[in-house]
């Protein structure tokens, strides 16, 4: 039985859409607030093993980090609904570039407009 993971091409796909994601957050100022490294690159890369093992992958990023936890994780940063707003932008932009079939493109961005609402911890400033 395969996965979701495999189904739409395995890591080049996962790859390919977190890099078109932080391309977004990158040129966006407020957005980009809550990413402290100087650099997008790690964020970039634990994003992308989280989504590769979350649909199916390698079960790499809680070998080198543990349990996901993301709520816990994103505690210190003030996810208001503006930011969910301007990533979840960014994201449904980079999942376009994927041209999945409907079936899969519906499950991923439903799966990340979910998630994005989930870590909402902050009322706006």
């Amino acid at each position: 039985m395969s996965s979701f993971y495999d189904e739409v091409g395995g890591h080049e796909t996962f790859q390919r859409l977190v890099h078109e994601f932080y391309l977004g957050v990158a040129k966006d100022e407020p957005l980009r607030a809550l990413y402290p490294e100087e650099d997008l690159g790690p964020a970039e890369d634990r994003l992308r093993l989280f989504l590769e093992q979350y649909w199916g992958g390698p079960t790499t990023y809680s070998e080198q980090r543990g349990h996901p936890r993301l709520r816990m994780r994103h505690v210190p940063y003030a996810v208001t609904p503006t930011q969910r707003d301007r990533w979840l932008l960014h994201m449904m932009n980079a999942i376009v570039t994927l041209e999945l079939d409907a079936t899969h493109d519906g499950m991923l961005r439903d799966y990340m407009t979910r998630a994005a609402y989930s870590m909402v911890n902050r009322l706006e400033d």
